[in-house]
């Protein structure tokens, strides 16, 4: 009879049913359309970023500046990192899966300012808009750093994508003041601070991140905007100006937001390995005071990045040491994580494979990133191809995973149906083969001398180029694989109600959930993810 149910299509969520109009949509203040319109936007962007990468892998596979000179090499690398950064990392699983959850998980009806949400939408779309607007008029070559004084005088359209990043700020601003105000005010009476959700701690650690470094950004981008257009040597040492301000000034927020694209994807991989491997957490608190001590740790570490700039042995020493204190707090996590697997019942469903390519990923990149943070380390490899395999190990490797672990994670809370396992399998071996084995050989390239941002290179790098290169193909392939078979559920995927047992809170509340979330008020008696009960059993 069960069996037989689970053929039965459900009916559409009542937050998808109550108006299906294009209107409806666009001008909802509902948080979970909200979520999914960030999700839809944001994965365009992986899309278009990713659709760049190949480009400019292909152009890597041999020695030789082609298809691309080098000036549309440059434009090329300067769009991929902006729309990475500022178009997914940043906002993929905050804007998406934080809109959506944080108001279910913390028993709320609503967020705390729907309109105010509305409007972080549109200013995502017009600050992308922006973004390939300056692509029309030909793009810009600075990198997605922007460094003057180049910045400041290119004939490149620098100023139109400036204005994009700066509107984009914007948006960022007002979802992490509108998820602040939520977790304090409107959470359930019964819901106490230590029992908050993981997921909804890293969100707010984020938040904090996003409030008060965005700030920074926006004014240095105001400032090169101002110098390009008017002249005014702000960062011109020619005319009285100083080009390492605007580093310090650019990594203090820039340093903060690697973790505002990491912390959201540690708040997943909390919530996941407790619910599919059946057991409670190693420890809460380790988990939860760890997420706040990366926000505030993350402020004080931005020099690590101006090591070759002429900073002082003391200061470098400072801000090596500086940068240790955050890998404290983020092995702190792998450990909590690593010990919940530790005799739990593992469910090797796709959120726990793509949790399993997680901690490979973070973990080595980590250990790359220490290394980066010694002074005598990153003069070697300093604006080579090391930095750029750390970076896309931590962040994009991290932050990719883990978003592909939400996404299959909560697919059913969303929609109500689940995809095929054995295409979920398929997709997590292409993705995590593809993205391991295409920047691995980067880290040896970039220990073997090759810079960062060539159109061209010696010919003794092209075997490692080449592997990059075709395993890039590999992960290309798996991403669209999974594309498929997620939208295919959509249509005809298996109805599932809570297919994990989770015992989280935004799964107390029905699959999908109604419109105002809860019909009756979430009452929190216990941490989220207890399974105690369970093992006394």
């Amino acid at each position: 009879m069960a069996a037989a149910e689970e053929l039965v299509a459900p009916a559409p969520p009542d937050y998808l049913r109550s108006e299906t109009t294009a209107r409806s949509w666009l001008l909802t203040t509902d948080h979970k359309r909200i979520g999914l319109l960030f999700l839809g936007a944001t994965m365009t962007a992986l899309l278009v970023g990713g659709v760049i990468a190949l480009t400019m892998r292909i152009q890597l596979a041999t020695p030789e500046a082609r298809p691309f000179d080098a000036l549309t090499y440059n434009r090329l690398f300067t769009l991929h990192g902006v729309i990475m950064v500022w178009l997914f990392l940043i906002p993929s699983i905050p804007a998406g899966f934080g809109n959506f959850l944080l108001p279910i998980m913390v028993g709320a009806r609503e967020i705390a300012f729907p309109r105010l949400n509305l409007a972080s939408f549109w200013l995502y779309v017009a600050g992308a808009l922006t973004v390939f607007a300056g692509l029309l008029y030909g793009g810009a070559d600075t990198g997605w750093t922007f460094y003057p004084p180049y910045s400041s005088t290119t004939p490149t359209a620098v100023v139109p994508i400036l204005c994009g990043v700066f509107i984009l700020g914007i948006s960022s601003t007002i979802t992490g003041l509108n998820f602040i105000v939520t977790t304090h005010s409107l959470r359930a009476r019964t819901l106490q601070w230590m029992r908050l959700p993981l997921f909804v701690w890293s969100i707010y650690a984020t938040s904090v991140i996003l409030v008060l470094a965005t700030p920074v950004l926006g004014m240095t981008l105001l400032l090169i905007i101002v110098d390009h257009a008017f002249g005014l040597g702000v960062f011109d040492p020619a005319l009285g100006g100083d080009p390492i301000l605007y580093q310090h000034l650019f990594w203090f927020y820039s340093h903060p937001a690697v973790y505002i694209m990491i912390l959201p994807a540690m708040g997943v991989v909390s919530e996941v390995v407790s619910a599919l491997s059946r057991k409670n957490g190693l420890s809460y608190r380790a988990i939860a005071l760890s997420s706040l001590g990366i926000a505030f740790a993350g402020f004080l570490t931005w020099g690590h990045h101006m090591f070759t700039a002429g900073m002082s042995s003391v200061d470098a020493a400072i801000f090596g040491i500086l940068s240790m204190l955050v890998a404290i707090f983020s092995a702190i996590k792998v450990f909590v994580w690593v010990g919940t697997l530790y005799r739990g019942s593992i469910s090797l469903e796709a959120p726990m494979l793509y949790l399993f390519t997680f901690l490979f990923v973070f973990s080595f990149g980590g250990m790359t990133g220490v290394a980066l943070a010694s002074t005598s380390l990153d003069l070697h490899w300093h604006d080579t191809y090391f930095v750029v395999a750390h970076f896309h190990l931590i962040m994009v490797g991290g932050s990719l995973t883990a978003f592909l672990a939400a996404l299959h994670y909560w697919f059913p809370k969303m929609f109500g149906r689940t995809y095929s396992a054995r295409a979920a399998l398929w997709g997590w071996a292409l993705v995590s083969f593809g993205f391991v084995f295409t920047f691995f050989p980067q880290l040896l390239l970039g220990n073997g001398g090759m810079p960062r941002r060539y159109a061209s290179y010696p010919e003794r790098f092209q075997t490692l180029n080449l592997v990059s290169t075709g395993s890039a193909l590999v992960l290309a392939t798996g991403l669209v694989w999974t594309a498929v078979y997620l939208v295919r559920a959509l249509r005809s995927g298996r109805v599932a109600e809570n297919p994990w047992g989770s015992r989280g809170f935004e799964w107390r509340t029905t699959s999908p959930p109604p419109v105002h979330n809860w019909e009756e008020p979430l009452v929190v008696d216990d941490a989220p993810h207890q399974y105690w009960r369970e093992e006394e059993a």
